[in-house]
């Protein structure tokens, strides 16, 4: 193979790979670029059920988007009314989204409006259409009243509060005894163990003592003055 077939056999291999990779750059390139298919708007409600409009951007090449929205008027050949406008700063393939708080009414048509850089300036197609039905504001949560919110003080019961209180002391006996009833037969002892009859009895002893000496006495006068 002469020198000449050579180089024009490395230069067309050469040319098909600088082709295929500009081919594949530009496939890339393409597939990257900001394009209003990135773009999507949804009506919805937010957790106090207000209306809201969200659009999200995933443009993968990172191009800041002007989102403006427009409310179309039921009149026709008036101007679509311009609600607010909002920026997309750093979009990325998994979505970045925007909010435009606006209490939206159902079945009523919004114009979306995208401006990123020089690639892209047009609106969302199809045009948003609200659901037939409004937002709901979430149902109140109930409120306990003040008896289940506060919890109830711990009462002892009555047999905590007798178990925790000491019982009172037993009464201690008197040390002297109790009178005994007028007439009654019964008799209550001291601690010495000495009756309430015991002054009765020794009185009665002693009379009766006297009175045997007395009758001694008059027996031995009476034998005295027989033998005189």
């Amino acid at each position: 193979m002469s020198l000449s077939h050579r180089a024009v056999k490395s230069a067309r291999l050469i040319g098909v790979s600088t082709a295929a990779a500009a081919l594949t750059l530009g496939v890339a390139n393409s597939a990257l670029a900001c394009d209003i298919r990135d773009f999507s708007a949804v009506a919805t409600c937010d957790a106090n059920g207000k209306g809201v409009i969200r659009v999200t951007d995933t443009d993968a090449s990172g191009t800041p988007a002007v989102i403006t929205l427009y409310v179309k008027m039921s009149v026709e050949g008036e101007d679509d009314r311009d609600i607010d406008t909002k920026t997309i700063e750093h979009p990325n393939a998994q979505g970045v989204s925007v909010d435009f708080a606006w209490d939206w009414s159902p079945d009523q048509t919004y114009r979306v409006h995208v401006k990123a850089g020089n690639l892209v300036d047009e609106d969302i197609q199809p045009l948003l259409t609200t659901p037939s039905q409004a937002c709901e504001a979430p149902a109140p949560t109930p409120t306990p009243s003040a008896s289940e919110s506060t919890p109830a003080a711990a009462t002892p019961s009555a047999s905590a509060s007798s178990s925790d209180t000491p019982s009172p002391t037993p009464t201690q006996p008197s040390d002297s005894p109790a009178a005994s009833p007028q007439g009654g037969s019964g008799s209550h002892l001291a601690e010495t163990g000495g009756g309430n009859d015991t002054g009765l009895i020794a009185g009665t002893a002693g009379a009766l003592v006297v009175a045997g000496g007395g009758l001694i006495f008059a027996l031995r006068r009476r034998r005295a003055s027989g033998s005189h």
